[in-house]
């Protein structure tokens, strides 16, 4: 019988693999530095500048460019660029209301069981928390949040739900940092400190829907907060 030759499909399916994790390499780093505020509100984004950063064609550029657009973080104007977008208040309170209506789902719909090693990336971050409010940052409590919540995606097995909190949540992150200075940093480490200690708590019994509840509080405070600051 002959053999297969399957080195063919080796041979494409290499740098179909390149071409993915350099994508994702870019999208991340972009995206993150939009939510860090690296990227103010307004910032033109270059595809050939960025293409020299990263070394690479303007191809992958604009296709990450391309979903940066469709979750809104940035826009393309015509005569301008792309442009990094800045949410409004109205539409933060709407993305905060649907959030609230999602989160109990977190635990509800095909919540998957957590491993020892993912409690432990967990209880790393509570500590990192600790060590970090010894001299509080409005840049490491964003990144420490943006973690937290990777963390917390990774509960939901059902892809929609998650693909649908990930896009809100990207739309509204970088609101905390703007309004950190009104909001008190020492204050929002401490609340965002007994979430996480609640979420690992729940975790590590298995209640799965607890979190969902813990996760609904959390967010409500979060909300009316800025609202109160918005005032």
């Amino acid at each position: 019988m002959a053999q297969t030759d399957n080195s063919g499909a080796k041979e494409q399916s290499a740098p179909l693999v390149g071409a993915k994790e350099r994508f994702d390499r870019i999208y991340n780093t972009i995206r993150d530095q939009i939510c860090l505020l690296e990227y103010a509100p307004g910032t033109r984004l270059s595809e050939e500048e960025l293409a020299k950063q990263f070394d690479t064609s303007r191809t992958p550029v604009r296709r990450v460019l391309a979903r940066l657009e469709a979750e809104g973080l940035v826009a393309s104007v015509h005569g301008v660029g792309t442009i990094v977008t800045d949410p409004d208040l109205d539409e933060i309170f709407q993305i905060y209301r649907l959030r609230l209506e999602l989160a109990e789902l977190v635990g509800k719909l095909d919540p998957l069981p957590r491993t020892p090693d993912d409690l432990d990336r967990i209880r790393a971050l509570i500590k990192r928390c600790d060590d970090e409010m010894q001299e509080p940052s409005q840049r490491a409590f964003l990144r420490l949040n943006m973690d937290f919540y990777w963390e917390i995606s990774a509960f939901t097995g059902n892809a929609a739900l998650r693909e649908v909190n990930e896009r809100l949540y990207l739309k509204i992150v970088r609101v905390v940092l703007k309004m950190m200075p009104k909001l008190g940093l020492v204050e929002e480490y401490r609340a965002f400190r007994d979430e996480m200690q609640a979420v690992l708590n729940a975790a590590e019994i298995g209640d799965w829907e607890a979190i969902g509840y813990i996760r609904r509080a959390h967010l409500s405070m979060s909300y009316n907060r800025i609202k109160n600051y918005a005032r």
